[in-house]
């Protein structure tokens, strides 16, 4: 096995938080910093050899308590790869290493990891599995958070376009690391909570992203009509998934009457179909109404939350994706955005 197929984990920081010790004082007891301390418990840093022994003895147990090295043995396949050969990347979720077939990602084409070929792996030197979070959601602005994640932080973000209650499934598989979930409104306000509690249990945190203005989006010329004047019209829609937030607007809307003709993976493919003439109605965020130059009638705001297990709130990549959306560069990023409103943007609940 090559090297940089290995990823070392530690349990430093839970290790530390059990016995109520602060940064400053493991590393008065081990002889080290608080950086490196840090450095090591966010897995910046490996530690040498004496810093692990150092550790070990502050701690009084082996270093192996501390540390665990996994490979590629135990890496395994998220979902089927769809050809051979297939690109994919690599995470770490808990003590799993998954394999991800590269996929259309909101983020663009991002490197992959190597290439799956006449059933071998093939890594490429850079993959680094245990610095790479994935997040499951539909959120247009997703890449404003991935390109400060990657500023602020020495990890990657991998996002894979997914409806609200298809990424709470993969979250409550163990498939991915956070979920994007926007079910609620002003007359169900708790919808994102209950919708994840029926699915992950009582085991799960969400955050605050923002609260969007989501609605219809129009061809030219449908603007001017009312919302039931357009739930009447012969007119050709496009929707989203039995799942997701668009759809459930376009539901109650229509009294679970009107099934779309055609089906869209995400928002912006809502908004391009319609710019493009394909279909004439259907439902999105302002946003991608506004950047693709379409018509919008709004019909409510919708807080969009992130999800992620309880269990796994130690874990550097996580702590990190919430230091970075409780951030001010972040959150000035944000109120930038037409229909994005970040007053409650980095609370937790």
């Amino acid at each position: 096995m090559s090297k940089e197929n290995l990823v070392l984990h530690n349990t430093i920081r839970k290790t530390r938080d059990e016995r109520g010790w602060s940064q400053q004082e493991l590393a008065d007891r081990a002889g080290l910093s608080r950086t490196g301390i840090s450095a090591i418990e966010a897995g910046r840093l490996i530690p040498s050899t004496a810093a692990a022994l150092a550790l070990a003895a502050a701690f009084n147990c082996r270093v192996e308590d501390l540390f665990v090295l996994s490979g590629q043995e135990s890496a395994q396949w998220a979902w089927p790869p769809p050809q051979d050969p297939c690109r994919y990347w690599r995470a770490m979720i808990g003590s799993r290493q998954l394999i991800y077939p590269v996929e259309s990602s909101p983020l663009g084409i991002l490197p992959h990891d190597g290439v799956w070929r006449d059933g071998e792996f093939h890594d490429h030197p850079f993959a680094d599995p245990v610095r790479t979070l994935v997040v499951a959601c539909c959120d247009p602005a997703v890449g404003l958070l991935a390109g400060e994640y990657a500023r602020q932080t020495p990890f990657r973000m991998l996002v894979l376009p997914r409806s609200s209650r298809t990424a709470v499934e993969l979250l409550a598989a163990g498939l991915v690391h956070a979920a994007g979930i926007h079910l609620a409104n002003a007359a169900t306000p708790e919808e994102n909570r209950e919708t994840a509690a029926k699915i992950l249990g009582e085991d799960f945190c969400l955050i605050r992203v923002a609260n969007w203005e989501e609605g219809l989006a129009l061809a030219p010329g449908l603007a001017g009509q009312d919302i039931e004047s357009l739930m009447k019209a012969n007119l050709r829609w496009i929707g989203r998934e039995q799942g997701s937030g668009a759809r459930q607007v376009l539901d109650e809307l229509s009294h679970g009457l009107l099934v779309p003709q055609y089906l869209a993976r995400d928002h912006r493919t809502v908004a391009q179909s319609i710019r493009n003439g394909f279909a004439q109605a259907g439902v999105s965020v302002r946003l991608v109404c506004e950047e693709e130059g379409i018509d919008f009638l709004s019909v409510r705001m919708e807080p969009y939350d992130l999800c992620f297990l309880k269990t796994l709130m130690d874990d550097p990549r996580l702590r990190a994706m919430v230091e970075v959306i409780q951030s001010p560069a972040y959150q000035k990023q944000l109120s930038g955005l037409p229909g994005y409103d970040n007053h409650q943007t980095g609370e937790l609940g």
